[in-house]
Protein backbone atom coordinates (compact mmCIF):
# COMPACT_ATOMS: atom_id res chain seq x y z
CA UNK A 1 0.00 0.00 0.00
CA UNK A 2 1.28 3.43 -0.44
CA UNK A 3 0.38 6.94 1.21
CA UNK A 4 1.57 10.24 0.86
CA UNK A 5 2.52 11.84 3.87
CA UNK A 6 -0.04 14.02 3.56
CA UNK A 7 -2.76 11.21 4.20
CA UNK A 8 -1.21 10.54 7.30
CA UNK A 9 -2.24 14.09 8.39
CA UNK A 10 -5.54 13.61 11.09
CA UNK A 11 -5.56 9.83 11.02
CA UNK A 12 -6.58 8.75 14.54
CA UNK A 13 -3.75 7.28 16.31
CA UNK A 14 -5.16 3.89 18.45
CA UNK A 15 -2.95 1.59 20.69
CA UNK A 16 -3.58 -1.65 20.14
CA UNK A 17 -2.65 -3.05 23.33
CA UNK A 18 -5.47 -1.53 25.18
CA UNK A 19 -7.22 0.19 22.38
CA UNK A 20 -6.74 4.22 23.65
CA UNK A 21 -6.81 6.68 21.36
CA UNK A 22 -3.35 8.10 21.38
CA UNK A 23 -4.71 11.73 19.39
CA UNK A 24 -4.26 12.23 15.53
CA UNK A 25 -1.07 12.59 13.37
CA UNK A 26 -0.06 16.54 13.07
CA UNK A 27 3.22 15.47 12.09
CA UNK A 28 6.15 13.57 10.75
CA UNK A 29 10.18 13.38 11.04
CA UNK A 30 11.45 11.89 7.45
CA UNK A 31 15.62 10.97 7.42
CA UNK A 32 16.57 13.81 4.85
CA UNK A 33 19.86 11.97 4.24
CA UNK A 34 17.96 9.01 2.84
CA UNK A 35 14.19 10.12 3.03
CA UNK A 36 12.58 7.70 5.33
CA UNK A 37 9.95 8.11 7.74
CA UNK A 38 11.25 7.70 11.28
CA UNK A 39 8.44 8.92 13.16
CA UNK A 40 4.77 9.89 13.75
CA UNK A 41 4.19 12.87 15.52
CA UNK A 42 0.69 13.63 17.70
CA UNK A 43 0.53 17.09 18.97
CA UNK A 44 -0.05 17.56 22.74
CA UNK A 45 -3.49 18.41 23.87
CA UNK A 46 -3.70 22.56 24.44
CA UNK A 47 -4.44 23.94 27.87
CA UNK A 48 -7.03 26.33 28.46
CA UNK A 49 -7.91 26.92 24.75
CA UNK A 50 -4.10 27.26 24.03
CA UNK A 51 -3.40 29.65 26.61
CA UNK A 52 -1.48 27.82 29.01
CA UNK A 53 0.58 26.07 26.35
CA UNK A 54 0.02 22.47 25.42
CA UNK A 55 1.43 19.15 26.67
CA UNK A 56 4.26 17.38 25.51
CA UNK A 57 4.20 15.97 22.15
CA UNK A 58 4.07 11.95 21.38
CA UNK A 59 6.48 10.96 18.91
CA UNK A 60 6.28 7.18 18.00
CA UNK A 61 9.14 6.09 16.02
CA UNK A 62 8.31 4.03 12.57
CA UNK A 63 9.17 0.76 13.81
CA UNK A 64 5.78 0.77 16.46
CA UNK A 65 3.37 1.59 13.74
CA UNK A 66 1.48 -1.84 13.03
CA UNK A 67 -1.16 -0.76 10.74
CA UNK A 68 -1.83 1.79 8.46
CA UNK A 69 -5.46 2.15 7.68
CA UNK A 70 -8.24 4.17 5.72
CA UNK A 71 -9.10 5.95 9.08
CA UNK A 72 -6.79 5.06 11.65
CA UNK A 73 -3.19 3.99 12.74
CA UNK A 74 -2.90 1.10 14.62
CA UNK A 75 0.72 1.10 17.13
CA UNK A 76 2.01 -1.33 19.02
CA UNK A 77 3.98 1.44 21.81
CA UNK A 78 3.12 1.35 25.60
CA UNK A 79 0.61 4.46 26.29
CA UNK A 80 1.53 4.44 29.88
CA UNK A 81 3.58 7.56 29.86
CA UNK A 82 0.38 9.11 27.77
CA UNK A 83 -2.34 8.22 30.38
CA UNK A 84 -3.23 9.85 32.89
CA UNK A 85 -5.80 8.83 35.50
CA UNK A 86 -8.98 12.06 36.07
CA UNK A 87 -10.19 12.25 39.08
CA UNK A 88 -13.22 9.81 38.78
CA UNK A 89 -10.36 7.24 38.11
CA UNK A 90 -11.38 6.88 34.47
CA UNK A 91 -8.21 6.77 32.05
CA UNK A 92 -7.59 9.44 29.93
CA UNK A 93 -5.50 11.28 27.28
Amino acid sequence: MSCRIGDLRNKQVVCVRNGCVLGFVSDVEINTSDGRLEAIVIFGRSRLLGVLGRDDDIVIPWSEIEVIGQETVLVATDPAPFIRLSKRNRYTM
